[in-house]
């Protein structure tokens, strides 16, 4: 698996959210004509840093991290339906924790999920995240290890 940043691919990234079922967001089934205009307007660049999720020369999943120049960014997995279950989630939640910590130095990172998605509460723990939340200082000691940490 490799992430690559998004630079202009909007008919892929259309498709890519357009095609798939995202049970697990707040509208499940986007309508082509919205992203397309969002596409358009810059949604997925400004102020945001998208990222594809590459899988055997496939575009399988988006990241996109929102408030990319707040010291807390958020960010938005989303994985295709025929690449779940591949620990594609769990591998994405690993690079973004890298990204954020090691290159743009944040000092805690938030992404949520609905409390019925079990499949990416499991990637959350997996991944070390507490409350879907993980401070850098949990990072730099790479052991996981946020006992003492208050969230």
């Amino acid at each position: 698996m490799k992430i690559q940043l998004f630079s202009g691919e909007n008919d892929e990234l259309v498709d890519l959210l357009c095609t798939n079922d995202w049970k697990y967001h707040m509208n499940p089934q986007l309508e082509k004509g919205a992203i397309q205009r969002a596409v358009e307007n810059g949604y997925y660049a400004d102020g945001r840093k998208t990222f594809w999720i590459i899988l055997d020369n496939r575009k399988v999943g988006i990241v996109i991290i929102e408030d990319i120049e707040d010291s807390i960014p958020l960010f938005d997995i989303r994985i295709t339906e025929g690449a779940r279950g591949k620990n594609i989630g769990t591998q994405s939640l690993l690079w973004v924790k890298d990204y954020l910590f090691g290159e743009k130095e944040k000092i805690r990172i938030e992404g949520y999920t609905r409390a019925d998605n079990l499949a990416m509460r499991k990637c959350f723990s997996k991944a070390g995240f507490v409350k879907e939340g993980y401070l850098r200082n949990a990072w730099e000691n790479e052991d996981g290890t946020i006992s003492d940490t208050v969230l």
